[in-house]
């Protein structure tokens, strides 16, 4: 049920792992991805940084991370930092943000969608050969 994630051959948690507070496997996988950026991004830092580490090693289940009043006021935090942040861009800045997110959201869409190509395999579009019984009569005998 877990994997290493080749650093110092610590355990990780998979995106099954996730499934007590996700609502699908797909949101379960991209809770992991949005864990494992706040475990390695060197602006994270403090609560949130640990609270991410402490998940993806299994070392506290993701529902007891929700419920930690010590990380929640973290994410709380950073929050109203954000916030802050943003009521305090120019209006050149703000656009400056919205075409930066925009262009990293199509990227990430693009990295999602290949992503799940590969871990979905073949998909059902395969044609394997002319349909029967289809509309016009092709194929029946009158």
């Amino acid at each position: 049920m877990n994997a290493t994630n080749g650093a110092g051959n610590e355990r990780q948690i998979q995106d099954a792992d996730l499934m007590d507070v996700a609502q699908d496997p797909e949101q379960a996988h991209r809770l992991r991805k949005a864990l494992q950026t706040l475990a390695t991004h060197p602006k994270a830092g403090g609560k949130l940084q640990e609270m991410a580490q402490e998940v993806l090693s299994g070392r506290i289940g993701m529902k007891d991370a929700i419920q930690s009043e010590e990380y929640m006021g973290a994410i709380g935090d950073r929050m109203n930092e954000m916030r802050r942040a943003a009521e305090n861009q120019t209006q050149a800045e703000r656009e400056a943000s919205r075409e930066q997110f925009a262009k990293w959201q199509k990227e990430q869409e693009a990295k999602e969608e290949q992503e799940r190509a590969e871990r979905d395999g073949p998909s059902g579009a395969i044609v394997t050969g002319p349909r029967r019984g289809g509309r016009g009569g092709a194929g029946h005998r009158g």
